[in-house]
């Protein structure tokens, strides 16, 4: 299933599941193995909030029925767990990405984009993936976390690879950013725990943490920092980049962001609908039966959500396949719904808002640089986002 032709164009793939039934088994690999996958958008929303669908994978983690070396600070992630332990780990890490933090943040992020601009824009083309949609979320996460800037470009590549179809290679990539991070974690992790937190950083603050009388476990402690450094920039890279292809392809779109710079907050509301940055939630397991519509998937059976696949459900969204910065239907699943609905939403947002408002406003005439056939996908079943993405634009003698 998870093929070249579905990394360039996976919707075509999602449209013809979805006819066929929003909810159905699919065979995913050469192997034979199956899975369930919910295309529909009303079974896609009720699956991410049913408590029956479980995110544990050390309880579900046989039924993949093949062996891997994941490194456990990303098997055992925050992710991968299932109330109280959930509830707890996030409560820790929630402030750092409540509204009024990532408020603060805003003019280090305005400074950031406004210091990658000023490298390309006299140059009149760039890749803006690679030096622009990935160097702005990750510097903004590591930063956060006090990631020294020399360690920052191998956590990327390491990220990266989690995200490919080679099973070795994300393996590898595991233990790679795990042990980089657990180095990291003991530098920092002091015996005086209550000193930590008032100065520093998110990760002293972390190691700080609270819930009750129980401190975060320095297992626990590294996990969240790993699973915080990739999920800080991976999905922004992705919207960034998908937000600009996905403009430049509509050119009365284009001008209508570029007229009216207020639009540009439910723009982009519009484009992570239209080209969700995460195509596939990470996977469930179903505890007992459970039906969504007229079908029921039986107990201890694997479950994939098509976050990608949901928002452009013509069931939900009139014109799902189009885009339509007027679109006035909110209620997209790009990041989610429910208790794992994505802790750094606001961040995210944050940024590709300062991001796409500078690429709008310092780069005149921003226009392809090769044609959209050529543009080359990541070979990622969950990660929908542009290896690449070269542009051209007028550039200004002053």
């Amino acid at each position: 299933m998870f093929d070249d032709a579905f990394h360039r164009d996976p919707y075509q793939v999602y449209d013809r599941l979805r006819r066929q039934s929003p909810v159905q088994q699919v065979k995913v690999s050469p192997r034979g193995h199956h899975t369930w996958m919910i295309t529909g958008y009303a079974q896609a929303r009720a699956a991410l909030a049913d408590p029956l669908l479980s995110r544990n994978t050390r309880r579900f983690g046989y039924l993949f029925g093949d062996r891997r070396d994941i490194a456990p600070a990303l098997l055992n992630n925050m992710l991968a767990t299932d109330p109280p332990d959930h509830t707890r780990l996030r409560r820790l890490a929630a402030g750092a990405f409540t509204a009024a933090a990532v408020d603060q943040l805003r003019p280090r992020i305005q400074q950031i984009t406004d210091d990658l601009l000023d490298a390309i824009a006299p140059r009149g083309a760039a890749d803006l993936i690679n030096e622009f949609a990935i160097p702005l979320p990750v510097t903004v996460i590591c930063e956060l976390l006090g990631v020294p800037e020399r360690d920052r470009p191998q956590l990327r590549r390491w990220s990266n690879d989690l995200f490919t179809s080679d099973a070795a290679g994300r393996d590898k990539a595991s233990h790679g950013i795990a042990d980089h991070m657990t180095a990291l974690v003991a530098r920092r992790y002091h015996a005086d725990h209550d000193t930590a937190g008032k100065d520093g950083d998110l990760l002293d603050t972390l190691i700080a943490a609270r819930q009750g009388n129980d401190r975060l476990s320095r297992q626990e402690l590294v996990s969240l920092a790993v699973l915080l450094i990739i999920a800080g920039h991976e999905t922004t890279t992705n919207l960034i980049g998908n937000a600009v292809l996905a403009l430049l392809l509509h050119p009365a779109q284009y001008a209508a962001a570029a007229a009216d710079p207020d639009r540009l907050g439910p723009a982009i509301e519009e484009i992570l609908r239209y080209d969700s940055p995460l195509g596939i939630a990470t996977v469930r397991f179903t505890t007992q039966p459970v039906t969504y519509g007229p079908t029921t998937i039986p107990a201890e059976q694997i479950v994939m959500i098509s976050l990608g696949a949901a928002n452009r459900d013509p069931a939900q969204y009139p014109t799902a396949g189009a885009l339509d910065l007027a679109r006035d239907r909110p209620g997209h699943l790009a990041f989610g719904h429910g208790p794992h609905y994505c802790l750094g939403s606001a961040l995210a947002r944050a940024e590709a808002h300062a991001a796409l408002a500078g690429l709008l406003r310092r780069l005149p005439r921003l226009r392809l640089g090769t044609t959209p056939e050529q543009l080359a996908w990541r070979p990622s079943r969950m990660m929908r986002g542009l290896r690449a993405l070269p542009v051209r634009w007028d550039t200004v003698s002053r």
